[in-house]
């Protein structure tokens, strides 16, 4: 009895939760994209359909399926589903579960599935808790996560796991889906006989930002507007007021603050300033502090334009001022300003090169001694120790160079600066063929 009521009480909830939760898929062939995973012959549907899982991470974005993958693995294993959200669950009821999860096993000889949401999220105690029951088969954990799990999870648990990357789910994919949902009368919106023009249809597939429960919730929505205004087309309107603004999919915390930052980064050291600004507007959009943009933005005019453009690191570091003096949004206009000029300066690592030359001689050679004639002269008592003595003062020569040792004693004089032909930086080469020669320094 107290199944019939449990299952009927099931059947209730399904009936008024939200619509992407009544269209999760129950069978394997129900998911739509992730062809990595879910192929023919993929390591992840060989292992689902054996019914023999093991632990495993599912890595990925929001609405791309990490927990009716899940619910799945339980399925064809005849597995019991439990859950925790490493949000609200600790060390205790970790405990707990793994209790419960032994009992099952020894009186029911029922194995579990333990599908942990948000491990990313769990402390490094919380995750150590889990090792026991994961080396001894208590159960299979299936953790979620939408970071990078290279970064967040504990390397004891994570070896003890194998990781499958789910990829956000393709426009043609989300379509499919808000079809299934229009037609599908059991669970979907199939008995109010809605359709959907195909404007409205391809703004939910391209709006939603690859994620699933976005895109049918937002039908769901849009649906009612369209019921309430006494059609039967859900029209582009409907989903626009439905979805309010774009879903920008960035965590400036976590793994996608990497991997976006440094596409901006490439993006102008690469000369392209529409990839770069449409990198800036996504971080901007995203909530990314402008200022990490800002310092990033300096660097780089160092780092990849240098000594090609000398003014480029004064306008990084004025777009940085105007940022701190007047604020967004009006300083994106800055924050563009800087990002076009840098993209398109000329471009040269010159700086980076000479730097790491530097440092490798500095750390591989021997511990330098100043010679006497380069040491300091400004105190009272540095004649008497021969300080500055023999030093040739530059500006006493007509060319304003002379020759004399620079290098400390034992220190070959080496070439590390070797610029570019790129932009200022050419003309920087005609000076140091005059300069070089006296000093007798080689840069070829």
């Amino acid at each position: 009895m107290t199944d019939l009521f449990s299952a009927r009480a099931e059947d209730l909830a399904l009936q008024g939760a939200p619509l992407a939760t009544r269209m999760r898929p129950r069978r394997i062939d129900e998911v739509v994209g992730q062809p990595a995973l879910l192929g023919p012959n993929s390591a992840f549907r060989r292992i689902v359909e054996s019914g023999r899982p093991v632990s495993m991470l599912l890595w990925g974005p929001p609405g791309t399926g990490k927990t009716t993958l899940a619910r799945l693995v339980a399925s064809h294993a005849d597995a019991e589903f439990a859950t925790l959200s490493a949000t609200s669950a600790g060390v205790k009821d970790v405990r707990e579960i793994l209790q419960r999860a032994r009992e099952r096993l020894m009186t029911q000889e029922r194995r579990t599935v333990l599908f942990l949401d948000e491990i990313h999220r769990f402390a490094k105690n919380q995750q150590d808790a889990l090792l026991p029951g994961v080396e001894d088969g208590t159960v299979t954990l299936i953790g979620a996560t939408t970071e990078n799990p290279f970064f967040e999870v504990n390397t004891p648990l994570m070896s003890r796991m194998t990781l499958f990357r789910l990829e956000p789910l393709a426009p043609e994919d989300l379509r499919k889906l808000v079809e299934t949902a229009l037609t599908d009368t059991e669970r979907g919106l199939g008995s109010a006989g809605l359709t959907i023009s195909d404007e409205a249809a391809e703004e939910l597939g391209v709006r939603t930002g690859g994620d699933a429960r976005q895109a049918l919730n937002s039908l769901e929505v849009a649906a009612r507007m369209a019921e309430a205004a006494g059609r039967k087309e859900i029209s582009l309107e409907d989903v626009a007021e439905a979805l309010q603004r774009r879903i920008v999919r960035y965590d400036r915390a976590g793994d996608s603050h990497y991997d976006v930052i440094s596409a901006f980064i490439k993006s102008v050291r690469g000369s392209d300033p529409d990839a770069a600004l449409y990198w800036l507007f996504f971080m901007l959009e995203g909530g990314e502090d402008p200022e990490f943009i800002a310092r990033r933005l300096i660097i780089l005019a160092s780092e990849d334009i240098g000594m090609a453009d000398s003014n480029g690191i004064q306008v990084a570091v004025a777009a940085s001022e105007a940022l701190a003096y007047v604020g967004l949004p009006e300083a994106a206009y800055h924050l563009a300003h800087a990002t076009i000029y840098l993209a398109t300066a000329p471009k040269s690592n010159s700086v980076g090169r000479a730097m790491s030359a530097a440092r490798r001689s500095v750390q591989e050679g021997p511990t330098p001694s100043v010679p006497t004639h380069l040491r300091s002269t400004g105190y009272s008592g540095a004649e008497q120790l021969g300080h500055g003595k023999g030093y040739d003062y530059p500006h006493d020569h007509p060319e304003g160079v002379v020759e004399q040792q620079y290098f400390p004693d034992g220190v070959p004089a080496e070439a590390f600066y070797r610029p570019s032909e790129h932009g200022e930086e050419a003309e920087v080469i005609e000076r140091l063929k005059e300069t070089d020669p006296v000093l007798k320094r080689r840069r070829d």
